[in-house]
């Protein structure tokens, strides 16, 4: 391993096990943290390898070790919790040993087995891997795969592989393979439609692997249990029965429903009022207006900056007489300062994480150097529950907590050592590293701030909005999916994304509408809004640096759009409000793909531009040319009407209402402050082929807990036609609610937007009289042919004029993409000709992905970094494509200044597509004959920027030419190599945990020095050419390719 002095640093784990129940290797901690040892203790237990091996299974993973694979065995299975949940472990010793469950509500509903004659369906096999249990389960072909939680990417998991680590992923793309939440789940679509759901039941890192059809390969250390739900007959009863396991989401005060505005961020309480005002103003509704770190004195937690937000009551009081709550963020990071009371008192109550020498652990975040509250233990958690409840009487309505995976800088693991100490209560698996607790560490942070909500005010429902997360996190917060970035790719994947968290049991997720990195364009922002606007969780955030992202931000086109968007929410409001009632109190998810109106229709399940809201169906357009009008949507089998509330627009989703439903709606009102029990209440009719509908609307005080104790109305409506009357009244009710005395407004759908109405009293009998079957489809007709009129006239919101250099616009052009043979490539020549993204298709593995302005693949005509060459629009001299019979190739080139051009060819050659040919130079074109036809001094800079997805077991292997092997760990910092100790025309990038290495072959008679940068997950692997002046004769070249390769 090359060493060298760095800023950046890393843990090197030790052993994680031992074959004595105590660790020996912590013992001298143990003693100066008056704890016991951590728990680790050693199955005794041993298997046959196929090598005839013996093989110690043991409760954490070990570096090393026997890498032949055990021979696979079926493992044993008890009934649990409830007829068709089973337990699978690899044998009794193994179930003995498994740690508590932290996604149980009740850990040890796990472990009580109960009476059943069911037998499993499926029964998996395991394996043990370099002591990692492998867990396989095998499908038949035709089966579709979901779940695995927050993930980006393609909606149906076939293919992909997931790591669940929590990972502060800013600008993640499709590729990216650990985000800020993990979910060890799948869902099961089998080709009849019934469905299975697979847990493993660990909070260590685990490997899902999807990557073979009909194949799940589960991969973590040993023991966890799998625990299964099914096969039942939908996926919604799967969804339910993993509820009675992992609990379902908290019930969301009704305003949590509304439309969120934030920023990192609004930087005064006179701005925070200015922003809520306008909404006002503007006729926008909004609920709830966040307040990002900024707001903190110095960053610290629990703090008010005393001249930006010198009264945060009174700015609390302020927004609450105009409608809007206010959400405050606390992170983690607590500065390590004396006299700092938060700081004080921590270590006066001994709640910090330890590092491995048993000091609190100190980790840079934006406070600079910060402890860390230890959420694993009641003692830490009820201190800072305490500390929230006094936060709340500032007029805090709802907290953020952010940066929670935990996120920590200057570390290119971007968080804690893995070989920190967390002194764990029993019930959650007692004293343990970090890495058995790093990825329910959001978790807990989050329950621990909820409880300090409920601590503050037990008639108010809490409202907890959390980053990093686990599977039951839904108990406690609501989710969002991070940094995500404003492009077009961004809002298509934002769907599929809040559905996949959806199937993994968490409910209230939404994106940051408009993208959080970069400038979003006026059509890209309203077309974003008219989808969040049916999201879950619906809330408009950016980033700080960008342009104002506010919807009245971009022009009055996109200002309309985004008014009518959220009138649209506002409107849906008791929809949405009874779907979460539905959700809080029987399992059943909020936003589904469109498959589950019919789980054996295979043509569904891959649709990612659509998705249902119970019976409602929204479609969309997530490509920037193609309104919703010009979809040619493939719809579930049945009834399905179109209809709209007088707003159609083709930047606007597309809404649809299964026969046989009946959807309730309200006013537009501009906060939910406004609404009475007293409103008109609209219900929305859709006649199955029977002529009957049915639905249900839930309904109480919006808040607290008086629902619990019978405070509500539930409604069950019901439509039956009868000759030609349709008789629309109520079936039954529940709670102990008296009826509003409210006007009841029936709209029953015919078809094509065509409707027929008629008003009456809730509770009364309301009758309409059909007209005629010619009538009907008279009035169908018209009203799709002045449908289809109104969009034909209706122009897309227009795109803003793209001048060079504007700050902003960079993301209203589309990047270039290369698709041939094993790669995938997003270039943007409008900014330093830089490679976007990089996937190696086969592996799925995004080898490269970045923001667009900067970082990814760059080029520089200097030593210096980011010097010309990097930024400079290139221009496109040549594009090939594989379909017309060349190599899939790009040509840039770019003027960086003196008469010279870089000019670079990208390529994926025909005869060998397993490879990524890259060839520039820097060339004169016109340099003065008073140089003598010589530039300036020059040097040609390949700087790449590698994402590491596994940064503790990546390194930079390579064989120097005088012979020397060199193995380069993220723990050397910067190194540089040239002379002898150049590669010899090849290094690899290696992710031992993938098994792949990223190969960069070169010729070194173009590459005089090469330099290895570690950073916050990313590695920088650069080539340089000598430095020196060029002419037209004499250009520097550098050619050079990637490829993957298995490694070992």
């Amino acid at each position: 391993m090359v060493s060298s002095s760095s800023s950046l640093t890393i843990a090197s784990s030790p052993s994680f096990f031992s074959n004595d129940r105590s660790l020996p290797s912590l013992n001298p901690i143990a003693p100066s943290l008056a704890l016991p040892a951590i728990r680790s203790s050693a199955l005794a237990v041993t298997s046959r390898s196929s090598k005839g091996r013996r093989c110690l299974i043991r409760r954490m993973s070990v570096s090393g070790g026997d890498s032949s694979e055990t021979a696979p065995s079926d493992m044993i299975f008890g009934p649990i919790l409830e007829d068709g949940v089973l337990r699978f472990d690899c044998s009794v010793e193994h179930r003995k040993a498994a740690f508590p469950s932290v996604s149980f509500k009740n850990s040890k509903e796990r472990e009580v087995p109960i009476q059943s004659h069911i037998v499993p369906a499926f029964t998996p096999t395991y394996s043990l891997l370099e002591e990692q249990q492998v867990v396989t389960f095998q499908f038949s072909p035709g089966t579709s795969f979901y779940g695995t939680g927050e993930v980006g990417g393609q909606l149906e998991r076939t293919g992909k592989r997931v790591f669940t680590w929590n990972t502060d992923a800013w600008g993640y793309g499709p590729g990216t393979t650990s985000l800020y939440q993990s979910h060890p789940w799948v869902l099961v679509i089998l080709p009849t439609g019934e469905t299975l759901g697979v847990l493993a039941d660990t909070t260590r890192k685990c490997e899902i692997d999807l990557r073979k059809e009909g194949v799940i390969r589960i991969i973590s250390p040993p023991s966890y249990p799998i625990i299964t739900f099914g096969p039942f007959s939908t996926p919604t009863a799967v969804l339910q029965s993993l509820s009675h396991a992992v609990g379902t989401v908290f019930m969301p005060p009704k305003w949590a429903l509304g439309y969120h505005q934030c920023r990192w961020s609004y930087m005064s309480g006179k701005r925070v009022a200015e922003i809520a005002q306008t909404f006002r103003d503007k006729k926008i509704p909004s609920d709830v207006i966040w307040m990002d770190i900024d707001y903190m004195d110095g960053f610290r937690c629990f703090t008010f900056d005393k001249e930006r937000f010198p009264d945060p009551s009174a700015l609390a009081k302020h927004l609450h007489n105009n409608g809007f709550k206010a959400i405050w963020m606390l992170d983690p990071g607590i500065k390590q300062e004396e006299g700092f009371d938060v700081y004080d008192s921590g270590s006066k109550n001994n709640v910090w994480v330890k590092g491995a020498d048993g000091e609190p652990f100190i980790g840079e975040v934006w406070p600079g150097p910060c402890v860390f509250p230890d959420y694993t233990n009641s003692k830490a958690r009820s201190w800072w529950a305490n500390l929230v409840k006094d936060f709340i009487s500032n007029g805090v309505d709802g907290i953020w907590n952010d940066m929670n995976e935990p996120a920590v800088f200057k570390v290119v693991t971007k968080t804690m050592p893995e070989n920190n100490i967390h002194r764990g209560d029993d019930e959650l698996g007692g004293v343990q590293y970090h890495s058995h607790y790093h990825n329910v560490y959001g978790m807990l942070m989050a329950r621990s701030t909820y409880e300090g909500m409920e601590l503050a005010d037990k008639n108010k429902r809490p409202f907890v909005l959390t980053r990093a997360g686990f599977i039951g996190s839904q108990r406690y917060a609501a989710t969002w999916t991070g940094d995500n970035l404003s492009t077009w790719e961004h809002l298509h994947m934002s769907i599929s994304m809040v559905l996949q968290l959806g199937l993994s049991g968490q409910p209230l997720s939404g994106p940051d509408i408009g993208g959080f990195a970069g400038n979003a364009t006026p059509r890209l922002f309203g077309r974003w809004m008219g989808v969040g606007a049916m999201f879950p969780f619906c809330r408009g955030h950016s980033e700080a640096g960008t342009d104002d992202h506010e919807p009245w931000s971009f022009g009055e086109e996109c200002e309309e759009v985004c008014r009518a968007a959220l009138k649209r929410r506002y409107q849906l409001l008791p929809h949405f409000y009874t779907l979460f009632y539905i959700a809080h109190t029987t399992g059943a998810p909020v936003a589904t793909p469109i498959f589950f109106a019919d789980p054996k229709d295979s043509r569904l399940r891959t649709i990612e531009n659509a998705f249902l809201l119970g019976s409602l169906l929204i479609q969309a357009s997530t490509l920037s040319n193609q309104g919703s009008h010009e979809l040619q949507p493939i719809m579930p089998r049945g009834t399905w009407l179109r209809f709209d509330f007088e707003d159609s627009h083709p930047d606007l989703p597309t809404l649809y209402l299964q026969g046989g439903s009946i959807i309730a709606l309200g006013p537009p009102h501009l906060h939910v402050g406004e609404s009475s029990l007293s409103d008109d209440l609209t219900l929305l009719v859709s006649l199955d082929e029977n002529g009957k509908a049915v639905g249900l609307l839930f309904e109480d005080d919006g808040d607290g807990y008086g629902y619990t104790e019978g405070r509500y109305l539930i409604t069950h409506y019901i439509a039956e036609r009868q000759s030609s009357v349709v008789t629309v009244k109520i079936l039954k009710t529940e709670g102990e609610w008296e009826r509003p005395k409210r006007r009841i407004h029936v709209q029953l759908l015919l078809g094509g937007g065509a409707m027929l109405d008629a008003w009456g009293m809730d509770g009364e009998t309301i009758q309409i009289k059909m007209p005629s079957e010619s009538e009907v489809s008279a009035l169908i007709s018209t009203s799709s042919e002045r449908f289809a009129l109104h969009m034909e006239n209706t122009k897309l919101i227009p795109e803003k004029e793209v001048l060079h250099g504007q700050k902003g616009m960079e993301l209203s052009r589309e990047p270039v993409e290369l698709n041939s043979g094993d790669w995938k490539l997003n270039i943007v020549p409008w900014i330093g000709g830089r490679i976007l993204s990089m996937t190696h298709v086969p592996s799925g593995v995004q080898w490269l992905h970045s923001r667009i302005e900067m970082n990814g693949y760059e080029e520089y005509s200097g030593t210096e970094y980011r010097s010309a060459g990097c930024t400079e629009e290139y221009n496109v001299i040549e594009r090939d494509l594989e379909q017309a019979g060349e190599d899939e190739s790009l040509i840039l080139e770019g003027d960086v200044g003196g008469g010279l051009v870089l000019r670079r060819k990208i390529a994926i050659p025909k005869d060998n597509p397993r490879v990524v040919q890259i060839a520039s130079s820097i060339e004169a074109r016109s340099v003065g004959a008073g140089s003598g036809g010589f530039s300036r001094l020059v040097c040609l800079r390949v700087h790449p920027t590698f994402c590491l997805m596994h940064p503790t077991e990546s390194f930079v292997s390579f064989t120097s030419i005088d012979g020397t092997k060199h193995e380069v760990w993220p723990d050397s910092g910067e190194q540089l190599y040239e002379g002898n100790n150049l590669p010899h025309g090849e290094w690899m990038l290696v992710d031992k945990s993938l098994n792949l290495g990223l190969v960069n072959r070169f010729d070194v008679s173009q590459v005089f020095k090469c330099v290895v940068h570690w950073d916050c997950g990313t590695v920088n692997l650069e080539l340089w050419s000598e430095d020196r002046p060029v002419s037209k004769e004499s250009p520097l070249k550098i050619e050079h390719e990637y490829e993957v390769a298995s490694f070992p």
